[in-house]
């Protein structure tokens, strides 16, 4: 086989491989706003991997990339591939489009989600939550009230930075009470990889594992 044909394979399967493990592995995303703060910040590079929820749904307390449920981003704030090489780089993965936002998931199907506790506290399933490990530092857990139940296949999120998340608080009024549907849920975003300064692997806090399920 002469070289350059050896080496047009070559590429072929190397983006072949690109292509399945975009759609079934993991996913490269950047961060384009404030609104996770500082869990994740503005023009970070994270990963987005889709195995865990292969057999099950996003948990209490994983950060989640999802596709727009409507209405929640501009048209300015949704990122299109203009150009050959970027139109390129979408094939495989290193250039995300669309409408995407990332969030935490704070309830899950059948959980009901309060603010606030007199102290100031969400409320999932009667427990209070203990978020100072993720909170951007000096936020209340919410201004804005509500008391929610949520409905089945479906997830209340908001950011880590609450003063300036456009989340589930902004959209009570959508269909699905500002819930976002699971089979929207791209996946869920397991490290920061730029800049290497932000680099780390994010885990779950430890104070959903003290919610209960919903009775």
């Amino acid at each position: 086989m002469p070289v350059w044909q050896e080496s047009l394979l070559l590429l072929g399967i190397a983006l072949t491989l690109a292509i399945v493990i975009k759609a079934f592995f993991v996913q490269a995303f950047y961060i384009p706003s404030g609104s996770m703060r500082d869990t994740l910040v503005t023009n970070d590079r994270i990963l987005v991997q889709k195995v865990s929820y292969w057999g099950g749904e996003p948990e209490r307390g994983d950060v989640v990339v999802f596709a727009d449920p409507g209405g929640w981003l501009d048209p300015g704030e949704v990122r299109t591939a203009d150009n050959v090489l970027t139109k390129g780089l979408e094939m495989i993965g290193l250039y995300p489009t669309g409408g995407h936002l990332v969030k935490r998931v704070i309830g899950v199907g059948g959980d009901n989600v309060r603010c606030c506790t007199k102290k100031g506290k969400l409320v999932v399933n009667g427990q209070p939550l203990e978020e100072e490990d993720y909170l951007f530092p000096g936020v209340k857990p919410s201004l804005v009230k509500f008391n929610i139940d949520v409905p089945a296949g479906r997830l209340w999120v908001m950011g880590d930075n609450r003063p300036n998340s456009g989340d589930s608080r902004l959209h009570l009024g959508d269909p699905g009470g500002g819930t976002v549907a699971v089979e929207d849920v791209v996946g869920k975003v397991f490290s920061v990889v730029w800049p290497l300064s932000n680099a780390k692997v994010l885990r779950r806090p430890a104070t959903f594992e003290d919610v209960p399920d919903p009775s």
